[in-house]
């Protein structure tokens, strides 16, 4: 029986099958090409299918009802099937790529013209869905079968076309679990510096799916041996060789910490890894490297949270984060370290600690904490029993007074009323009253009614 995800993956592929048929019976040839040839051939179910045709713009937008002319200019036409929306794009050769991105002219060809511009040959295939046909140019079926990245053509060329295929190669290689072509690793690695030119958010797309896409460990560590790191994440890439106790951290040191947290997030939750979870998994102890000290008591890292907060703002910042993305990552880092005190809080503040938006992420980050560390998960048993003995009220107590009942008692309306309210609510937590009775005794106490 088919899960909903893999119906709407089949209905899609149903629907692109068909608008491929539909361009060959009006006399043009049609491809499925890319990665939904590259999926299908390893066994996996695509979730989007491009398309390229011998047929002009023009010729397709008259084919199909509903279309949009989204790259027009580089023969592209976004054909729309019942919701789903597909890429269909007229073969083509490029001229020069003289800003690192787009070329300059196109010029409509031929399908094997149409392969020799494209990135890397795993993405280089050419199927006809109806023939099951596998038109290669360019050994990528070969390079599929033998889990290799390697580009089409020279890599330096094509690094230059685009510079964010360098960040693209590493991706493919961390999500499929793929290794580098050794001229493809070359390249990179001689062209690094040239990721500059590349937007803030096209390179943060790319982070966002080797972190979040399975691989983000190899990932990174290719992202470190090849330079790109320290181009576009010089923060992160401090992390390596800093040092920590052996008594906390028998693991090794910041870096090896923080990728360790990384494959293990990656193994044991992809294809669902939650962005904030591994942006904060990455970035949780980006402070370390700058509060670093060392005396006769050992190494230490006093600051390093309200450092990494800062550090954190301002690469997600850069990175052109939203503002609840943002602030969700900078709660996981400024929370990470209040774990080591759970056990002693007052009730009133474990309660708040547990109930603060996004608990679950915090909770597994500290997880993810441990066990790439010590391995001591006490903390985190301990609030999860928490959870799990405490009702909602106790956790969210109703409110006993409200403000009407304050003014009602003596009360002018005014700041004074918001503290009222804030220490009810905390004597509650702490469990000293339970009712409005005892609620109005305590406040006739407190202030003096």
């Amino acid at each position: 029986m088919l899960t909903r995800t893999a119906e709407n993956k089949d209905e899609k592929r149903g629907k692109a099958e068909a608008i491929i048929s539909r361009l060959k019976h009006a006399g043009y040839d049609a491809y499925f090409v890319g990665g939904c040839v590259r999926d299908s051939l390893r066994g996996v179910l695509p979730g989007d299918y491009d398309i390229v045709t011998s047929a002009l713009p023009d010729q397709v937008v008259a084919l199909f009802k509903r279309t949009v002319a989204v790259g027009v200019k580089f023969g592209v036409i976004v054909v729309i099937a019942d919701g789903h929306s597909y890429d269909v794009a007229t073969f083509r050769r490029d001229d020069a790529y003289e800003d690192g991105r787009r070329p300059t002219c196109v010029h409509f060809s031929s399908a094997k013209e149409d392969v020799f511009r494209r990135d890397f040959t795993i993405n280089g295939l050419l199927m006809d869905p109806e023939t099951k046909q596998i038109i290669d140019y360019v050994d990528g079926r070969a390079d599929i079968e033998r889990k290799v990245i390697r580009t089409i053509g020279d890599p330096a060329v094509r690094f230059n076309e685009d510079y964010l295929r360098m960040l693209r190669a590493i991706r493919f290689a961390a999500n499929l679990n793929f290794s580098m072509d050794p001229q493809t690793r070359d390249a990179i690695q001689h062209h690094a510096a040239s990721i500059k030119g590349i937007s803030a958010e096209r390179i943060a797309e790319e982070l966002h799916k080797i972190l979040t896409r399975g691989g983000a460990r190899p990932g990174f560590e290719l992202m470190a041996d090849t330079g790109i790191l320290q181009q576009i994440l010089p923060e992160v890439d401090r992390m390596r060789g800093v040092s920590q106790p052996p008594r906390f951290h028998p693991e090794g040191d910041v870096w090896q910490h923080t990728m360790i947290m990384l494959e293990i997030l990656s193994d044991e939750t992809s294809p669902d890894i939650d962005p904030a979870l591994a942006w904060g998994a990455l970035l949780h102890d980006v402070g370390k490297p700058l509060s670093r000290k060392e005396d006769d008591d050992g190494v230490h890292f006093y600051g390093h949270v309200k450092l990494g907060e800062a550090i954190a703002e301002g690469i997600l910042q850069r990175l052109r984060f939203s503002r609840a993305q943002k602030d969700t990552v900078l709660s996981l880092i400024h929370h990470h370290m209040a774990f080591m005190n759970v056990q002693k809080m007052r009730p009133a503040r474990l309660k708040r600690f547990l109930r603060m938006p996004d608990f679950h992420l915090h909770l597994q980050l500290h997880r993810l904490d441990c066990l790439a560390s010590h391995g001591m998960l006490d903390h985190y048993d301990f609030c999860r029993h928490q959870l799990q003995n405490l009702e909602h009220e106790a956790l969210h107590p109703p409110r006993l007074l409200s403000g009407h009942d304050l003014m009602a008692m003596g009360f002018t309306p005014g700041k004074l009323i918001g503290e009222v309210l804030r220490t009810l609510e905390e004597e509650q937590l702490e469990n000293r009253i339970h009712n409005s009775e005892e609620a109005a005794a305590f406040v006739q106490t407190r202030w003096k009614l």
